[in-house]
């Protein structure tokens, strides 16, 4: 009993919290026995054993990750953020800095646009080299072409005919647009062309007055699609984000998994940013648009 206690502490790096309690039974033989019965709640971070280790359960058996799919795993828990990673080959030339002073100006920073990136989140940072890094989050933010380093960072939008997404023979795409350029950018030709594609309808109303109501009112689709852009894992490479619209709704597909503790029973009221600079800067700066400044 006590080495089964001792396992969450002394066999798991780092070690879990377990709730333990015990169960009062009757044995095969018939005497008074209990149940251990241990409580494993879920955990932000990845888990390994003494031979540094990591496993996930798959069906009825525990599948050891390779290295790429435990930093993956790290990545979707939050305990390292895709978003602060160094972009190989990446240098402050490839950054816009009329757009970062754009950012300043509208956050009230006094100091130069470098400098903003410098002493800020860590956008651009010097290595062990005594090279200057640039992160993912600056580029995606910033960059003069984040295509370059992530051609799939983009948000494409496709309409179909009716309800359905068909294949082949029987396709039904009417329209097939792809935004490119940095998040604020993505974001605002994104919005601008759904509203040309929402449907209004006018009627007589109750009091004599003709009143119109939109498909989709514009505030959800801008939530929608800053949601997207901030939320999404950007460490996945091989696609982008889809909006599709059907003659009955709109969908968002964002790549990635549910971040951190977020759950499907749970997605309602619990919060996770799997890129928390991003959202932070993103926001802020579509404020500002949608201000006016």
């Amino acid at each position: 009993m006590n080495e089964l206690l001792r396992v969450p502490f002394d066999f798991c790096n780092p070690s879990i919290p377990v709730t333990c309690s015990y169960l009062p039974c009757k044995d095969k033989d018939g005497y008074e026995n209990h149940i251990l019965l241990m409580e494993i709640p879920a955990s932000m971070y990845l888990h390994t054993n003494q031979a540094d280790e990591a496993f996930m359960r798959v069906g009825d058996k525990s599948r050891k990750l390779s290295f790429d799919e435990r930093v993956q795993l790290m990545y979707d828990k939050g305990e390292r953020f895709y978003e602060d990673t160094a972009v190989y080959g990446a240098t402050v030339d490839d950054i816009d800095m009329d757009a970062v002073a754009d950012y300043t100006k509208l956050v009230g920073y006094s100091k130069t646009p470098l400098e903003y990136l410098r002493e800020n989140n860590g956008f651009v940072m010097t290595n062990k080299q005594g090279e200057e890094d640039v992160s993912t989050a600056c580029i995606l933010l910033f960059g003069k072409n984040p295509q370059k380093f992530f051609p799939r960072a983009r948000t494409r939008f496709i309409r179909y005919e009716g309800a359905d997404e068909k294949v082949g023979a029987e396709m039904n795409v009417i329209k097939d647009v792809t935004f490119e350029g940095t998040i604020l950018n993505q974001v605002k030709k994104t919005i601008e062309f759904i509203e040309t594609q929402v449907r209004e309808h006018t009627f007589l109303g109750q009091h004599g007055q003709f009143v119109t109501r939109r498909d989709y009112p514009e505030f959800v689709i801008q939530e929608m699609t800053v949601n997207s852009v901030c939320h999404r894992a950007y460490s996945i490479k091989g696609t982008e984000i889809q909006i599709k619209m059907f003659d009955d709704r709109l969908v968002f597909e964002s790549p990635g998994k549910l971040p951190g503790m977020v759950k499907p029973t749970n997605i309602r009221n619990t919060h996770f940013s799997r890129n928390p600079k991003i959202a932070a800067q993103s926001i802020s700066l579509c404020q500002g648009v949608w201000r006016g400044l």
